[in-house]
């Protein structure tokens, strides 16, 4: 099913890459913006539904442009393109707020999947849409599927989409061991190359902001060679998950 008349900031200072892609984006029916260099992404970036973003522009680093709007509270999802193939690269883009991570050389068409896989899953884990706050019973930590807004003792978190997704999902049954198979069904979906690694970082960092927030990071619990669960009975968690 194609997504019509929804806003796609293809940010690329190669044009070759940047118009196949935009063609190919085109061809499925978004409207699509292109951007060479960090200023422009910039002020375009405010109107766009979805960026694929390139980590390397003549006047800056997308990682700084990732880091920028996520600090800003923008929860515009993000693909990033990239030539860099190390895990590390990876893992950073994944944690500064990325949804998804593309290497180069890529088909146009994988890229418009992945745009289209990553839009459908904007709306949060719940498929009816409802407005309810996930069921925690008497847990400090709360999600609200329609505003997308996540709760520790009150206090909001500020949250990547995959970090909420994740959060939301665990949610569905406190107390219930997700295994990583079931988070990556629950949170990427079918066709995703997503590694232990990748979700272990996405967990760090929902912890991280619960801690910030001045709740118990240890509401988020690693079951050993398993996955990962909400508990009403939080231990700390101070080492890797």
């Amino acid at each position: 099913m194609k997504v019509v008349a929804q806003r796609i900031l293809v940010v690329e200072d190669e044009p070759a890459i940047a118009e196949s892609v935009a063609y190919a984006l085109r061809r499925d029916g978004f409207t699509v913006e292109v951007a060479g260099t960090c200023e422009a992404a910039n002020q375009k970036a405010p109107d766009s539904d979805l960026i694929v973003l390139d980590l390397m522009l003549p006047d800056g680093s997308g990682f700084d442009l990732i880091g920028a709007w996520r600090r800003a509270a923008s929860s515009v999802p993000i693909i990033v393109l990239s030539s860099r193939d190390g895990e590390a690269d990876r893992v950073a883009a994944l944690e500064t707020g990325a949804d998804d991570y593309v290497m180069k050389p890529f088909s146009p068409r994988e890229v418009v999947a992945r745009v289209r896989a990553v839009l459908r899953r904007v709306g949060g884990p719940r498929a009816d849409g409802a407005s309810a706050e996930a069921d925690s019973g008497a847990l400090p930590l709360a999600v609200d599927a329609a505003t997308r807004r996540a709760h520790v003792d009150g206090k909001l978190l500020e949250l990547t989409r995959v970090e909420f997704d994740l959060l939301a999902s665990l949610l569905e049954s406190p107390g219930r061991v997700y295994t990583r198979a079931q988070i990556i069904d629950k949170v990427w979906g079918d066709g995703f190359a997503i590694t232990d690694r990748t979700i272990d970082s996405h967990v760090k960092s929902l912890r991280k902001k619960v801690a910030e927030a001045g709740g118990d990071p240890g509401l988020i619990e690693t079951v050993r060679g398993v996955g990962y669960r909400v508990t009403d009975e939080p231990r700390a968690q101070t080492e890797r998950p």
